[in-house]
């Protein structure tokens, strides 16, 4: 089920502005700061003043309710996109979700058409942030097989991070399963990454599929299949996760 954050505990002014889709904590701090935000018609203090069940939030004369904020886990197949902005895009992973009120749903960290595998999609503007950004190092485990066997010497290279293009790539780790097969654990996850990597390497990818977000695992969810994520797992995905 979605999770429903009509509060019943007071929070903090500027994670209210956020939750309400209003602006990133960050920015709601400025709009607080610029007196853009009234609590029972007078100015806070500031962006940590408390936000309880029974108040009126103004911002610019308008009163702001909270969103229902959704967590899915999804499966996401090969060949669909991650973004509904391509407009040439064939399949999207948000056809293959069905929620009331069609709220507007964004892929909280993306994977390439051809890759598959666990994706969170979420209308919370902050905990996709937390999700994506590199400060907060949230491990990325994935599974990949390769055309043929990465040389020894050629793996250990590309373990330690690579320039391509004018621009760094650096994986946490990379694990050989087996020849051919291999665990690649990022913490940022730069465009087409693991590819770019194994193809400096001079192989090429066959598959590539996410299994792991922070310490949230794909587990058996079937391919272009989703689900609510409950508070536990949300929790979880924001774990900085685990080389096991």
């Amino acid at each position: 089920m979605p999770i429903d954050d009509n509060h019943s505990e007071p929070m903090r002014l500027v994670r209210f502005l956020a939750a309400a889709g209003i602006a990133s904590r960050r920015k709601a701090a400025d709009l607080v700061a610029a007196g853009d935000v009234l609590i029972n018609g007078k100015p806070p203090l500031g962006p940590g003043d408390p936000v309880g069940p029974g108040d009126e939030v103004r911002f610019r004369g308008r009163v702001i309710r909270l969103n229902e904020l959704y967590y899915l886990m999804i499966n996401k197949p090969r060949g669909y996109t991650c973004t509904n902005e391509d407009v040439h895009a064939e399949k999207k992973v948000f056809e293959l979700i069905s929620l009331p009120g069609e709220p507007k749903l964004f892929s909280a960290g993306r994977l390439d058409k051809e890759s598959e595998g666990l994706l969170i999609v979420t209308n919370d503007g902050d905990y996709g942030a937390r999700l994506t950004h590199p400060r907060y190092e949230i491990l990325k485990t994935y599974l990949v097989r390769t055309a043929r066997p990465i040389p020894l010497g050629e793996l250990n290279r590309i373990r330690q991070g690579i320039v391509d293009d004018g621009e760094e790539l650096r994986p946490r780790r990379i694990d050989e399963i087996k020849p051919g097969h291999y665990r690649f654990i990022l913490n940022e996850g730069k465009k087409r990454e693991i590819r770019r990597l194994v193809r400096s390497a001079g192989a090429r990818t066959l598959e590539l599929k996410r299994m792991r977000i922070g310490d949230l695992e794909l587990g058996d969810l079937p391919p272009g299949k989703w689900r609510y994520l409950s508070p536990d797992e949300v929790a979880l995905s924001l774990q900085s996760g685990s080389f096991g």
